[in-house]
């Protein structure tokens, strides 16, 4: 059960080039990450209901929404009003309602995700342990023993920044990012750890691997993970790590 302290004065709608605004929601996420999160996740399930004419996509984040939109498909009023103030309006109505400032339930679900950490699968266990100062098996305890949520979607289709990584664990990025990682990768990147759903570039500690296919075209939604939803990792062996994988 969540927390949705954002209140609707405070919120600051800014434009994102000419086809794009964002909507801050809350202004700080590391005061209270579970209150900003439910705050950000209630304001979209209100814009989602609103059905606004000409926006094409929403994107939560840890703080903000994302409106992507169709410039000609917003229709002026007003002789003169731009495309950004038509939805500035509309945005604000459909967060108008007592409803948004007085909802605290937000539905999660708990998704457990198998994790072989280290050796060639977790090359920069090492890396993150002589940074923290850390033995390997008290970084890998306390990375698969934390309670994390997915704060947001991005970067590429399907990557999931997750809040909750312990502040002991917290490791720069790498200073070399490296041109392939695999898909399945976790890997912790300043105060946050990740997953990549599919092979692609990334500058983030790769400490192991999940053999769970997290991004799916063929699935609606492609996604297994979604902003909101609750993540638990289980260390997994090498031997039950080839065997999810077939």
């Amino acid at each position: 059960m969540g927390r949705a302290k954002a209140r609707l004065s405070a919120m600051k709608i800014e434009p994102l080039g000419d086809s794009a605004l964002i909507v801050r929601v809350v202004e700080n996420f590391e005061k209270d990450p579970d209150g900003a999160l439910d705050a950000v996740l209630t304001a979209l399930r209100h814009l989602e209901a609103g059905k606004i004419p000409g926006v094409i996509e929403l994107a939560p984040a840890y703080t903000t929404i994302g409106v992507f939109y169709n410039p000609l498909q917003i229709e002026s009023v007003t002789s003169g009003q731009s495309p950004f103030d038509i939805l500035e309006t509309k945005i604000r109505e459909a967060l108008s309602t007592s409803s948004f400032e007085n909802e605290t339930s937000i539905e999660m679900r708990t998704v457990e995700v198998p994790v072989c950490y280290g050796e060639e699968l977790g090359p920069d266990l090492a890396d993150v342990s002589r940074v923290t100062g850390l033995p390997e098996t008290e970084v890998i305890r306390l990375h698969a023993n934390a309670n994390y949520r997915v704060a947001c979607v991005g970067f590429i289709a399907g990557f999931t920044f997750l809040s909750g990584l312990p502040p002991q664990l917290a490791t720069p990025r790498r200073a070399t990012p490296r041109q392939e990682v695999p898909a399945g990768a976790v890997g912790i990147g300043g105060a946050q750890t990740g997953i990549y759903p599919k092979k692609s570039p990334g500058g983030w500690n790769i400490i192991g691997r999940t053999p769970l296919r997290l991004f799916d075209v063929t699935k609606d939604p492609p996604a297994k993970l979604r902003p909101g939803d609750r993540v638990r990792f289980r260390e997994i062996s090498r031997e039950e790590f080839d065997a999810l994988s077939q």
